[in-house]
């Protein structure tokens, strides 16, 4: 297994995981338009060829930045590659000065496991009016902030 820099041609089959994660509300939807314009946020792994896991970080201010669209693989899951991909993200943040990162999430205890406290959503200004107010679980969201300092 490697993880590495997402390329054009792995947009498909990481949207595909992405998806198939938040049709069983694991978590939130990405478009393929998204993915493409935000491509040099995400990492992937791969296994043999096949992308088994990714995730993103995606810069928000000049201190802040958000890991995003952690998903693996369902047969691939509780081997540490989510960690690995979010270690990788958090190694990237801090490689080009981000202070802080956080996560909205549907399981905090993953990140907490990494270092991550708990925060109210409400000290995230720019994520919120940013991204949640296009979100159409905006207000009635239920993932958790969490934030780690760098």
């Amino acid at each position: 297994m490697i993880i590495r820099k997402a390329r054009i041609s792995d947009i498909k089959a990481v949207h595909n995981l992405i998806n198939q994660l938040a049709k069983k509300d694991e978590m939130l939807p990405r478009s393929l338009n998204e993915l493409y314009e935000n491509i040099r946020d995400y990492f992937i792994c791969e296994d043999n060829g096949k992308i088994i896991g990714t995730a993103a970080i995606h810069i928000l201010w000049e201190d802040l930045a958000e890991v995003r669209s952690v998903a693996v693989a369902k047969e691939y899951q509780r081997l540490g590659i989510g960690k690995k991909l979010v270690g990788r993200c958090l190694r990237e943040a801090k490689t080009i000065g981000v202070k802080q990162v956080f996560a909205l999430t549907y399981h905090p205890d993953f990140f907490n496991k990494m270092g991550f406290r708990d925060i109210d959503k409400t000290g995230l200004p720019q994520k919120i009016w940013g991204d949640c107010l296009k979100c159409p679980k905006f207000p009635e969201c239920e993932e958790v902030a969490v934030i780690k300092r760098l």
